[in-house]
């Protein structure tokens, strides 16, 4: 059986167990197994990750955009592994809450050096 990944995966929303919205699978990372056969190992999001697949300067100005709101420039992609799906269907599920998930770098840039900054930011209900 063939899949074609690129039409499975890429551009589906990320649920996470919760029913919030993660992100959209913006690439995929491959891995290779002990007899050299590729696999998929995590569904990468974020504007770094969209940015790469998109390549031209609309992607590299999303990935200047994604730079420049984060104290660490380059932004890595969060990174889903595979085992945390739960299953596929109109959008990627997982298994886990977003919080069990690493933070988006410019998330947290923009909580930190804007939301954080709004007066009674800290008293809204999450």
């Amino acid at each position: 059986m063939r899949l074609q990944l690129a039409k499975q995966l890429l551009d589906r929303q990320i649920v996470d167990a919760d029913g919030r919205l993660v992100g959209r699978v913006d690439d995929i990372a491959f891995a290779v197994d002990a007899d050299g056969h590729p696999y998929v190992d995590c569904l990468l999001t974020g504007q770094g990750a969209l940015g790469q697949r998109i390549d031209g300067w609309i992607g590299r100005l999303l990935v200047a955009v994604a730079d420049r709101f984060t104290d660490d420039p380059p932004v890595p992609p969060l990174r889903v592994p595979l085992a945390q799906v739960a299953r596929l269907d109109s959008a990627v599920r997982l298994r886990c809450p977003a919080s069990e998930l690493p933070p988006s770098p410019v998330e947290s840039w923009l909580r930190r050096h804007l939301v954080d900054r709004i007066p009674g930011s800290h008293r809204a209900s999450g």
